[in-house]
């Protein structure tokens, strides 16, 4: 009887040899970074150069070799999609990260996607790809305040804590989210709050959680509609239609208006103060594009979060305006290009806006 236990413990200590060492090997999950440029590849001349420097100048596979901590949480590889400073972006570069995003979603041996960017449009990007990639699987952007040279520079530790996200089961169904200064944001929600700080990302309803040492902490979800749920595809998406912002203060002209009405704009993002906000001799301009067929969408530029309420300051049922919610300009202008591949019906238009 002895020799049997003892016989049946040793095949159980060899199936863990030959099979359960396998089975670690093959649970650490498989991380594709797709590395489009920014500060996080950036190089300043001395180490005390960390607002002044030149992005986008190391390649992703360097980003990874200097972090070969990596390995210890995830299977990486990397991809070169762009090297570009993330304010030089465009609805091309848009389209082509996001197609392919969505196509390394559909692969099995994928299971997260990690996206390096520059942080002056990491918010743009990162709802874009929101409204747009149908996956459950963990979608991260990251970006770093300081070049990779400087000292207290903050990249190795953002893009460690994105790889540990985006490999996390926990990660799924959340959503496009935004990794940085150890906190987990929704890239529908967060946006660049100050540019000289590392704690420069900040979401006006908080983050979803935080990550520290490679361990997630929820503490919120999203709401809106994203991902899985969006009725928009980006393997449907060919083309972007042209959507601007004017920013209004006072003593504002109707100059860039008229300009981008008459550029071919579709839509315009009125960035007013306070509730979206427009100035009186600005009503009958905007009344007037509107006649014209072009959508006025008003938003707000108060730095904290702004929240535009409908038919408050301006009668939009009346003038068949759009607000836009809470989302700020750049936010706005990303769903309106969004929206507008599939509807140029301004109720439609707002029901998206409240529901995205």
């Amino acid at each position: 009887m002895l020799k049997k236990t003892v016989m049946r413990w040793a095949l159980v200590v060899v199936s863990a040899v030959l099979f359960g060492g396998t089975s670690i090997a093959q649970s650490k999950p498989n991380v594709v970074i797709l590395a489009t440029g920014g500060t996080i590849a950036g190089a300043g001349v001395d180490v005390t150069n960390s607002a002044t420097y030149q992005a986008a100048k190391v390649p992703v596979d360097k980003l990874i070799a200097g972090i070969p901590q990596l390995s210890n949480i995830a299977t990486v590889r990397g991809e070169q999609v762009f090297q570009i400073a993330s304010e030089s972006f465009t609805n091309a570069n848009l389209l082509t990260l996001g197609k392919r995003v969505a196509a390394l979603a559909k692969q099995g041996d994928v299971d997260g996607i990690v996206i390096t960017h520059g942080t002056d449009t990491t918010e743009e990007t990162a709802y874009f790809l929101n409204l747009v990639v149908h996956t459950e699987k963990p979608i991260v952007l990251v970006a770093s305040m300081r070049p990779g040279t400087a000292m207290s520079a903050d990249g190795m530790l953002n893009l460690y804590s994105a790889v540990a996200v985006a490999g996390s089961k926990d990660a799924r169904g959340k959503g496009v989210l935004v990794v940085m200064n150890d906190e987990i944001n929704s890239g529908r929600d967060v946006s660049k709050s100050i540019n000289i700080k590392v704690e420069a990302f900040k979401s006006p309803w908080g983050p979803l959680g935080m990550v520290v040492e490679g361990k997630n902490y929820w503490f919120r979800k999203l709401d809106k509609r994203h991902t899985m749920n969006s009725e928009f595809d980006i393997e449907k998406i060919d083309a972007l239609p042209l959507v601007e912002i004017t920013y209004a203060g006072g003593n504002v002209s109707d100059t860039a208006y008229r300009a981008f009405a008459n550029s071919g704009a579709k839509a315009i993002i009125h960035a007013g103060p306070g509730n979206g906000s427009v100035a009186g001799p600005l009503v009958p301009v905007l009344q007037e594009m509107r006649g014209k067929g072009i959508q006025i969408i008003r938003s707000s530029h108060v730095n904290a979060g702004g929240f535009v309420l409908r038919n408050a300051e301006q009668p939009d049922d009346k003038y068949d305006w759009i607000v836009a919610h809470d989302l700020n300009p750049q936010k706005a202008r990303i769903l309106a290009t969004v929206a507008l591949t599939s509807t140029n019906e301004s109720k439609e238009l707002q029901r998206i806006f409240w529901e995205y």
